[in-house]
């Protein structure tokens, strides 16, 4: 079990994921060391945050020519509308599952 500190009071020298990419940085494959716990009201479990080693992490990978194809695919397949078929320049929402116009148009079998 990891070490486990209260919120804002983990030492120098950890970082979460976030504070890591933020540095430029990586986990690297490297386990958990400390846990951060925000306790909260009501009978609710706390907020978990995990803390690495910065002198152990890893610079980020740079981006290939490969992973900025794929990444622009991904994208594109989240912008486009499975109904009208057109980049509606914006991710589609899930809850909706295809373009707000096109959600926000009746169809013939909606008037019976």
């Amino acid at each position: 079990m990891a070490t486990v500190y209260r919120w804002r009071l983990a030492p120098d020298g950890l970082a979460t994921r976030r504070q890591l990419r933020a540095l430029g940085l990586r986990p690297g494959g490297q386990d958990v060391v400390a846990e951060l716990h925000l306790p909260r009201r009501r009978g609710r479990a706390p907020l978990v945050a995990y803390l690495y080693r910065i002198d152990h992490a890893r610079p980020v990978r740079p981006m290939t020519p490969g992973r900025a194809v794929a990444l622009a695919a991904a994208m594109r397949a989240r912008r486009t509308c499975p109904n009208c078929r057109t980049d509606v320049g914006y991710c589609i929402p899930r809850s909706l599952g295809m373009c707000v116009p096109c959600h926000d148009t009746p169809t013939p079998a909606s008037f019976r």
